[in-house]
């Protein structure tokens, strides 16, 4: 709670918080209400406070505003602690490995969205340090970065330590498609690291994962950070923090970390991670953060510039979907997504610096989804595939789209090994599209597959399947909507 940040406007009722002297009188004063309560009777730090919470009547979008905070002493002392310049919007949370944390400066056109920065002074920003915690804590135990105005200083701040170039670009994008509501940003994310450290535990039991140590990546060297961590241990420090606070909604870009550690259990935690993250801040906020608000999440993008290479990437892209190859859908509601794996950046490998492309796709999706405008925000998505009778064809049927068009014919593979297909990469043939019907798609068999049984069928299934937006499909209407990646066992 600082000057400068945004509360969660209305319908929603905003959380104000802090702490006191257990069992104090504490008064709020704001828009010429008041608003009363009283400190918890039991301390929470070894200051010997406890906590009061005050629950805001609901906030029309707008500011700047002022609100003082009373503690009257035993004595009669008056103490009050006064937050500025206040606005009310809606809050979005930011978190994920480095593809997150990623700063402004750090991308491709970062001149001038920096140089841009001022123009946006109803977009606050906040970021938290990089610290862990063996148990959930109620305080951040560091801030890198204080609500702050957008300025050349605070969105181009120092690399992989201010604002997220992904959190800032889809803040402003959805700023400006709003009318310009304020909105506020949070950004609390540590390159190279797993899921399992920002779960809380009971999440983690029940994928069967048990406590443990929990490898980091080796970017974390770059920055000169040695820490062990353990399963919770980002969820303690910097998730639970924040859940007394109201937010809108939540974006994530996370899993390459998880490419080859715990990866085939990442459609549990994942969808976990979201069910619980929703739970405990709806609990926390006395039912005011909605419990199932809205999340959207960037689909991984690329690494090796090995265009053969499989790896672990396609399978994590198809968990993040829960298995399902699209969101939203029937198994996690309210879910949005960012396809990116045409986003290919050589020289930055695992960083591409295409965040423009990331944050437009994130944005159109969270507006339609979390903010339910009539708006084209996914590619093409497969509704069926089948293959013909005798055994020479595969017809791929999309929707939501009106029409698709092309940058390449190349990136399905089918198989025709039986379950060999399932273990075995080198089985898998290279098969073009050779012609389309309306929606449908046409893949003739040949080769070592003709007339045999075809037991797969996949799509963009490699680590860095294709040069810069050069996948096959995409939306004829918004050519920067690509299909996401497929995979079907016949």
């Amino acid at each position: 709670m600082q000057d400068h940040m945004v509360l969660q406007r209305a319908p929603k009722r905003a959380v104000v918080w802090g702490y006191s002297d257990t069992s104090s009188d504490i008064t709020l004063e704001f828009d010429n209400q008041m608003y009363k309560t009283i400190s918890g009777s039991h301390p929470v730090n070894n200051y010997g406070e406890s906590i009061w919470s005050i629950t805001l009547d609901p906030q029309p979008d707008g500011g700047p505003n002022q609100i003082n905070v009373h503690q009257t002493l035993p004595n009669g002392t008056l103490i009050t602690i006064t937050l500025n310049d206040v606005y009310f919007g809606d809050v979005w949370f930011c978190s994920g490995q480095s593809n997150m944390q990623m700063t402004v400066r750090d991308i491709f056109n970062a001149s001038i969205e920096i140089a841009n920065a001022n123009k946006y002074p109803k977009i606050r920003l906040f970021t938290a340090a990089l610290k862990p915690s063996a148990t959930p804590v109620e305080e951040l135990i560091g801030i890198e970065q204080n609500w702050s105005i957008p300025s050349a200083e605070s969105v181009g701040g120092p690399s992989w330590s201010y604002i997220s170039a992904v959190c800032w670009l889809y803040g402003r994008m959805i700023h400006e498609e709003l009318g310009g509501i304020p909105i506020g940003l949070i950004v609390s994310s540590w390159g190279g690291t797993a899921i399992e450290l920002w779960m809380p535990p009971q999440p983690l039991h029940d994928c069967g994962i048990s406590s443990g140590m929990v490898p980091l990546q080796s970017y974390n060297q770059l920055l000169q950070i040695q820490e062990t961590l353990n399963n919770s241990n980002l969820y303690n420090a910097m998730i639970y923090p924040f859940t007394r606070m109201v937010i809108y909604g939540a974006i994530w870009y996370q899993g390459e970390s998880n490419s080859d550690y715990n990866r085939d259990k990442y459609t549990c935690t994942f969808s976990k991670m979201i069910q619980s993250w929703r739970e405990i801040w709806h609990e926390r906020t006395n039912g005011t953060t909605d419990i199932q608000f809205p999340f959207g999440f960037v689909q991984l993008s690329t690494s090796t510039n090995d265009s053969r290479k499989v790896g672990g990437f396609p399978w994590i892209r198809w968990h993040q979907t829960f298995d399902v190859g699209y969101v939203p859908n029937h198994v996690v509601p309210n879910v949005f997504m960012a396809v990116a794996l045409d986003l290919r950046d050589d020289p930055n490998n695992v960083h591409p610096r295409t965040k423009h492309d990331v944050a437009y796709r994130l944005s159109r999706a969270g507006l339609a989804v979390a903010y339910n405008r009539s708006i084209e925000f996914q590619g093409p998505i497969v509704s069926n595939a089948n293959v013909s009778s005798d055994r020479e064809r595969i017809y791929v049927t999309y929707t939501t789209v009106t029409d698709m068009i092309f940058q390449s014919l190349d990136g399905f593979e089918i198989c025709c090994q039986g379950v060999t297909c399932e273990t075995n990469d080198d089985v898998w043939i290279p098969s073009s599209i050779s012609d389309k019907s309306d929606l449908t798609l046409i893949i003739r068999i040949r080769n070592a597959c003709t007339g045999k049984p075809i037991y797969g069928l996949r799509y963009l299934w490699h680590e860095t399947p294709c040069p810069y937006k050069q996948a096959a499909i995409y939306s004829f209407t918004d050519p920067n909507l690509p299909s996401p990646p497929y995979m079907k066992i016949f």
